[in-house]
């Protein structure tokens, strides 16, 4: 058996979590490969609108094991109080969670060490979701890390201490008061309380040798999805760099996040929106600072699962799409949210760059940061309804015109945040 990959396209925020909800039942097992608490995948499920940040998107399927893999970084508090706390009235998780040992902690102190880079920065900072995300996978490339197996360890308190006071000596060193520092509203002492208390809980879940635990049930015949968290324009290599994650999110992640060979890979989707959206700071090509930009926005509610930041809208960018396509291998796309461009009468697509000095083309540049101007094709809008029984022909002469440029089929269309509104397209 093959792992298949299932990962995000674009800045992240296409939809993933909904997708793997959809893909769930074709599967036994569900593992996260990266990313941290600053993931935010939003589910719809019955009615009620859930978002998992760290726990993989087919909790909510009965049977089915999801595993946090050893390339994911933990915040105890968050998973415990926040996601578990959040989905325990409606399954059993501690029957349904795995959590890799190798995975690293996000101590207290990653989160106030995140804080004060960020302000350090000024003007120039990154727009980090302050979850401790960067200075953890720092501690952990730097050989420094706690993982989770470390708290099943005699000499674990000795471990956390240590690291604690190498980041409590930097926070001095940059000019900050620890002691004036706050996690979510408290003393930051207060938070590290509740992080013990959460790990103790924690200890007594499926704790694995994951890279075992997944190559022996594929053995068995198991069928894997490997769930990507943000966006592959958000990749520590590839992305649009230093505007970027921390972990590699493309599906080279899935053989070092949960090791699994690379001729293990089988399948790969690529999620994207029918159109763009960012989170935060960096380069966006075809951004909309307008009243379009503004109405795809109230529409699509683009409003971050996790920090509530207003998302940033703006036209499809095919050659980013082409792009991350190239670097996932991806063998079938999944477009999202077309139902948000329903009332538009004009759609523009970029379809190439033009450079500084005149040069067209549809490479990404070596810097992002590098000034270019889409340019575009105009479309005309469906201006009706998607549903399942209802699909506009020009609706479909745009995904069709993404096809032909991706050279990738498109095998799903979802028109709504519930898991029946999707539509899954043959091809032969």
């Amino acid at each position: 058996m093959k792992v298949d990959v299932l990962l995000g396209l674009q800045w992240g925020d296409e939809g993933k979590g909904k997708i793997v909800d959809v893909l769930t039942p074709h599967y036994d097992i569900i593992a996260r490969f990266q990313g941290g608490p600053n993931a935010g995948h939003t589910l719809e499920v019955d009615g009620q609108k859930i978002v998992l940040n760290t726990i993989p998107s087919g909790i909510f399927r009965e049977g089915k094991i999801n595993l946090i893999g050893n390339g994911v970084i933990i915040d105890p508090v968050i998973l415990l109080y926040k996601e578990i706390a959040q989905i325990s009235k409606l399954v059993d998780v501690k029957s349904r969670l795995y959590i890799s040992k190798k995975s690293h902690l996000i101590l207290p102190t990653h989160r106030l060490m995140d804080y004060v880079n960020e302000n350090v920065r000024g003007a120039a900072k990154i727009g980090s979701t302050l979850k401790g995300i960067g200075p953890t996978y720092t501690d952990k490339i730097a050989r420094n890390g706690v993982r989770m197996g470390d708290v099943l360890e005699p000499n674990f308190k000795e471990k956390y201490e240590a690291l604690k006071q190498q980041h409590l000596d930097r926070i001095k060193s940059m000019g900050f008061d620890e002691a004036a520092l706050q996690l979510d509203g408290s003393p930051w002492r207060e938070y590290e309380h509740r992080w013990f208390q959460a790990l103790e809980e924690l200890k007594t879940y499926h704790l694995v040798n994951s890279e075992y635990f997944l190559n022996d049930a594929l053995a068995q015949g198991k069928k894997v999805l490997a769930e990507g968290a943000q966006g592959s324009l958000l990749d520590i290599d590839f992305g649009s760099y230093p505007f970027v994650t921390s972990s590699n999110t493309i599906t080279a992640g899935v053989c070092s996040g949960l090791g699994i060979a690379p001729h293990k890979v089988g399948k790969v989707y690529g999620i994207f929106k029918a159109y763009c959206t960012r989170v935060g700071a960096g380069p966006f090509p075809t951004e909309l600072d307008n009243e379009i930009g503004e109405t795809m926005r109230q529409l699509g509610h683009e409003f971050g699962a996790t920090t509530g930041r207003s998302r940033r809208c703006g036209w499809l960018d095919l050659p980013m799409l082409r792009y991350s396509c190239m670097l996932n291998g991806v063998t079938d796309l999944i477009m999202m949210k077309g139902d948000v461009l329903n009332g538009f009468e004009k759609l523009m697509v970029c379809t190439d760059y033009k450079l500084a000095d005149g040069t067209i083309t549809r490479e990404i540049p070596f810097d992002f940061m590098t000034k270019v101007t889409p340019i575009y094709k105009e479309m005309q809008g469906w201006h009706a309804d998607i549903n399942a029984n209802n699909i506009p022909k020009l609706f479909m002469d745009y995904k069709d015109f993404v096809e032909q440029y991706i050279q990738t089929p498109i095998c799903m269309i979802s028109y709504g945040p519930d898991r029946n509104e999707t539509i899954e397209i043959e091809h032969k």
